[in-house]
């Protein structure tokens, strides 16, 4: 260890010189330059992984919070989300609902709204549908706008701030939770230190880092018999993006009837009493179409759907999107719901949460390959996930996924299918590796 030391220094500071240099000065569509840097850093990740030892657990989850800090004044360079969230802040923050009219409405009607202007507007990537951000994240944007009304910067320092401290929290719940099941401290590496989460969750702005931590909380709640604050936490990871929604199934054969029964009227009252502030009549119809919009429109980086698509094109002779998306959501759903409900083994019986990471990862897993669109940040919940179990699919998936930024260019953007068939065919090929050859079984126990 004494001789690995120095290079363990030499590595967290080569580190920290890539991640400034993506997140101050390397634009998305210098691509060469951004996958120089990108697998520099999934090299070092791979390194530590296998060469820290346990008493060097400490040091690099402080290395992984200077990391993140080193980010604290960039723009986000890989993704242009966080200018909607600037607007619906400032919106917000002046008494409008941000699910209530188009962007494009409040300048044609000409509305005087601080820093809500053709500026702003301009850098939208989306400005011709609703918002699709639920109420927590909502919260978040306002408390932006309400910190630095005028400064876009400004407001991209307090969501980073935010962002970071919810990481930190994330990663010592993640520890505590190993500790607790009887697994090796290590594996929190496996989270606090990929690049995927540190440059799309910390760098872009993305809320998966206020999803995982409060899913970390509940299960944390959970282990420790706190039914109703884990409740009250889940209502929180849901309110921060409503994709964990579709675990709530799995809970129910878990907890039995009468503390699942308490689990599921907070995860539903505190929902409630968190989306009553943005509750609007006049608002409802945007937020329902946002949410259509999901399925009936977005496509990017799939994998079933683009077989299904191409599929139409020769069939049909044009994109069946409005009809596919929909139903592939269905069929996702009913194996969320078998996987969900999969009978707990007998030698599981008194300790039915045991299963639940696993079995959230397969659920998430089971949506993400039938969903419409998979960005690289949304990965970053399945990768905590399989921080509990012998699964290493989804590390590969973090470095694989990073391909979709070869589709940027100075003048656009263009996806690279045949980038996407090599995405996922080395990541369901690891997949099928580890569960026929290498018999992974879930490395935690109660």
């Amino acid at each position: 260890m004494l001789r690995q030391k120095p290079l363990s220094y030499l590595m967290l500071w080569v580190s920290l010189m890539a991640y400034a240099a993506m997140a101050y000065g390397v634009p998305r569509h210098e691509t060469a330059l951004l996958f120089a840097l990108y697998f520099l850093l999934f090299a070092i990740y791979l390194w530590v992984l296998k060469t820290a030892s346990d008493n060097e657990v400490k040091f690099w989850i402080a290395a992984s919070v200077l990391w993140r800090l080193s980010m604290l004044l960039a723009t986000p360079a890989l993704s242009d989300d966080v200018y909607r969230f600037i607007w619906d802040g400032r919106l917000l923050a002046n008494g409008y609902h941000p699910f209530a009219e188009l962007p494009g409405y409040y300048l044609q009607k000409g509305f005087d709204i601080p820093g809500i202007g053709q500026s702003l507007y301009s850098q939208l990537n989306s400005p011709h549908y609703f918002s699709i951000y639920p109420p927590f994240a909502q919260y978040i944007f306002w408390a932006s706008a309400v910190v630095s009304p005028q400064s876009a910067l400004g407001s991209m320092v307090v969501m980073r701030v935010f962002i970071i401290a919810a990481e930190v929290g994330g990663i010592f719940l993640l520890q505590a939770l190993l500790e607790r099941f009887n697994a090796s401290k290590k594996n929190t590496l496996i989270y606090a230190l990929n690049p995927l989460v540190v440059i799309e969750l910390t760098g872009n702005l993305h809320f998966e880092a206020f999803v995982v931590f409060f899913l970390l909380l509940a299960l944390y709640l959970l282990v420790h018999a706190k039914v109703w604050q884990a409740g009250v936490a889940f209502a929180f990871s849901i309110a921060s993006k409503l994709l964990p929604a579709i675990f709530l199934p799995l809970f129910l054969i878990r907890l039995g009837l009468k503390r699942s029964l308490i689990f599921y009227g907070l995860v539903l009252m505190a929902t409630g009493l968190l989306s009553f502030p943005l509750l609007d009549g006049g608002a409802l119809p945007g937020l329902g179409e946002s949410f259509a919009l999901y399925f009936k429109k977005f496509e990017f980086n799939a994998s079933i759907y683009y077989l299904v698509r191409e599929y139409g094109f020769w069939a049909y002779g044009y994109n069946i999107i409005q009809t596919a998306g929909w139903k592939l959501g269905l069929v996702s759903t009913i194996i969320i719901l078998v996987v969900s409900f999969w009978p707990i083994r007998p030698v599981d019986k008194g300790r039915a949460l045991s299963d639940v990471p696993l079995t959230m990862m397969w659920a998430l897993l089971a949506y993400f390959l039938f969903t419409t669109t998979l960005h690289p940040w949304y990965i970053a919940p399945l990768l905590m996930l399989s921080v509990f179990t012998k699964y290493r699919f989804v590390v590969v998936w973090t470095a694989m996924v990073f391909l979709t930024y070869a589709g940027y260019t100075a003048t656009g953007f263009s996806e690279n299918l045949y980038l996407v068939l090599l995405e996922y065919v080395v990541v369901i090929g690891y997949l099928v590796y580890e569960w026929i050859w290498k018999k992974a079984r879930p490395s935690f126990c109660f």
